[in-house]
């Protein structure tokens, strides 16, 4: 059996088993490495080499989670969770809870959706954003399932099918890998090509809310924070709105302008603009950036496991190779060349918890593949961008997974496996694959 297969397996498994996703990440980078025909020796020294590949992104979340406590000392989130409790209300109104649950549920959505192409901080809203909701979901018997798969969906469908954003750079890889492999497109097809399977999660996204997870779901509530209990004024509240509009600007800035990583330096300058204010004294400094990294530290350390995990394999060579047999088995049958394809691209986003860095593996093949089988040019974007993203959502080690989880689980009560991996893997990787499918068969 191919080593990838193996490694991703194990590491699957082991976080089923409820085994720490880190440990399950290093113990399937092992088990791949070995059965992929390196020594114990050259499969430690290809993780350790990997592990600063995400160092950035891991440093960049530290600092976004500072900035969230920051922002929590403002007595912003107080005055959400006051408000969003006056609109939910206490009278037992069964409709009007019904209606203040939709309403919640579509702000989150559509905040998701934002962070990816109209203010592409990704998961930076997370942290600031769910912890204080967490009595109000418990007050409307929200299943918080249902937040991570709505949080999800706003996380990936947008950059699978819209070019702004974070979607801009997704479809950029996608053309740029098509084209060093043989196949010229245009920008402007990927959308088109992208519409069936994302109109796949969508479905998906309905069957959770309507159906899945429709169902009350009681919570204990518990304080995150005896000092959140305090009262907040105006100006805290101005303060803080301030802030996010300068970090969101430099961020903005940074990444569109210079083309570079903003979000440490955007996360700084929120911090100090608190500081400014006169909200947040100095001396607090410390305790700030500890429980800010305590918060956000667990997808810190995952993300540079990931990349310890990722980069086993690739030195493994078997990631080609998983390619590579998959192009015999499938022959000229289109239709299953399609469905393997897609397979294929699971499981490497699966393991590597990256569908930007799927891209790159998966078209050096499925390009020339497609081009011999005959299918379109639309059929083949659908193709190769439906198999980097399968696996996106409910991967362990994806930070579409991650982020919903370091928020929803603030006071220990969400599972990362099972509260939102599964649910997210059930709900998206299966209708893309269909939908993926169905989309390369059609076009």
């Amino acid at each position: 059996m191919n080593a990838v297969i193996i490694a991703v397996l194990c590491m699957l498994v082991l976080s089923l088993l409820r085994l720490n996703v880190m440990f399950a990440l290093v113990i399937g980078a092992l088990v791949g490495g070995l059965a992929g025909g390196l020594d114990i020796k050259a499969t430690i020294s290809a993780f350790t080499e990997g592990l600063g590949d995400n160092a950035t992104v891991a440093l960049s979340y530290a600092a976004l989670g500072a900035y969230a406590v920051a922002i929590s000392k403002t007595g912003l989130p107080d005055a959400m969770i006051d408000w969003t409790i006056r609109m939910v209300g206490r009278n037992g109104d069964s409709q009007k809870k019904k209606l203040s649950k939709a309403l919640i549920l579509f702000i989150i959505l559509i905040v998701s959706i934002f962070s990816q192409n109209v203010i592409p901080v990704h998961i930076a809203f997370i942290p600031v954003l769910i912890p204080p909701l967490l009595k109000v979901f418990n007050e409307l018997k929200i299943d918080r399932r249902l937040v991570a798969t709505v949080i999800t969906f706003g996380l990936t469908a947008p950059y699978i099918l819209l070019p702004v954003g974070f979607g801009s750079i997704y479809h950029q890889i996608i053309q740029d890998n098509m084209k060093a492999s043989g196949l010229q497109i245009s920008l402007s097809d990927i959308p088109t090509a992208m519409l069936i399977p994302v109109a796949g999660m969508l479905i998906g996204l309905i069957i959770a809310i309507f159906f899945s997870y429709r169902k009350p779901r009681n919570y204990v509530n518990q304080e995150l924070n005896s000092e959140n209990n305090r009262r907040y004024t105006n100006k805290g509240i101005i303060m803080a709105i301030l802030s996010i509009v300068v970090s969101l600007s430099i961020q903005l800035y940074l990444s569109q302008a210079l083309e570079v990583n903003g979000m440490i330096l955007g996360a700084l300058a929120g911090i100090l603009v608190i500081y400014a204010s006169g909200e947040l004294r100095w001396k607090d400094a410390d305790y700030i950036l500890t429980e800010g990294m305590k918060m956000m530290a667990f997808i810190g350390f995952v993300m540079i496991t990931a990349s310890g995990f990722s980069n086993v394999l690739k030195e493994t060579g078997e990631i080609e190779s998983l390619v590579q047999t998959s192009a015999q088995w499938i022959g000229d049958n289109k239709s299953l060349a399609a469905l393997l394809m897609l397979a294929v691209g699971l499981l490497i986003t699966m393991g590597i918890g990256s569908s930007f860095s799927t891209i790159p593996i998966i078209a050096t093949i499925f390009v020339p593949l497609c081009l011999e089988l005959g299918f379109s040019s639309l059929a083949t974007i659908a193709i190769v961008g439906t198999a980097g993203a399968l696996g996106d959502a409910g991967s362990p080690a994806s930070d579409s997974t991650l982020g919903p989880t370091s928020g929803l689980n603030a006071d220990g009560r969400h599972n990362h496996i099972w509260d939102t991996c599964v649910p997210t893997f059930i709900h998206y990787n299966i209708p893309l694959m269909i939908f993926g499918w169905i989309a390369a068969i059609l076009l």
